[in-house]
């Protein structure tokens, strides 16, 4: 059995958009979300491992939340769950928050680093690396229904839409597969950031084709 590591944040944790103003955030059943679509596309010769988590950035502690900073856990995930083959890792979204102040292709580079961690690492099979699917994250919608969402992530729509490009010639540069998922899905009407369920079994469905095209 192989092992496949889903790093992200709350669209692979399955966040709910409906759930947005709720007092504590709810997610997806586990066969809805895209993790759980992936796993029933590759079937019982994949084991699909969740690392997704709420507020995830690339490399940036954030202030007002513990734990966040995708570069300080990604060895502890990677460490646990080896032998891993392969890491499908999709963040960004969180790095554009106010309080990173971050234009679109440092938030590239931020993934940049953590793209290397894992290409660099001897998690995979025979103390190797695993390869890596770096994925671009959705666009960020119409937020002016959410006055305070839209305060934290400011021009959302265009700073999101530049990441793909970003994203892209980092692949290219360290040679590992690329998914671009604003081609793929939308945000959901709701809150503009996270996927409905049609969505996220668009997402799984992609996202296992580029598994076996690896």
């Amino acid at each position: 059995m192989k092992t496949l590591l889903c790093f992200g944040d709350s669209n692979t944790w399955g966040f709910r958009p409906d759930s947005i103003n709720a007092p504590h955030p709810e997610r997806h059943a586990l066969d809805v979300r895209w993790t759980g679509v992936l796993a029933r596309e590759l079937g019982p010769e994949w084991r699909v491992i969740e690392e997704g988590q709420n507020g995830r950035t690339t490399v940036h502690d954030d202030p007002l939340n513990v734990a966040r900073n995708g570069k300080t856990y990604l060895p502890a995930s990677l460490e646990s769950h080896m032998p891993v083959d392969l890491v499908i890792m999709m963040l960004g979204t969180n790095d554009l928050k106010a309080l990173h102040n971050l234009p679109p292709g440092e938030i590239a580079a931020g993934a940049a680093v953590l793209a290397r961690m894992i290409l660099g690492s001897a998690a995979g099979p025979g103390h190797r690396a695993p390869r890596l699917l770096l994925v671009s994250p959705p666009a960020i919608g119409d937020l002016t229904h959410l006055p305070d969402l839209a305060a934290k992530i400011p021009n959302g729509i265009e700073r999101s839409r530049a990441l793909p490009r970003y994203y892209e010639a980092v692949a290219a540069t360290l040679g590992c597969a690329y998914l671009n998922s604003q081609e793929i899905v939308r945000p959901s009407l709701l809150d503009g950031i996270h996927l409905d369920a049609e969505d996220h079994e668009k997402l799984g469905l992609a996202m296992a084709a580029a598994v076996r095209k690896m």
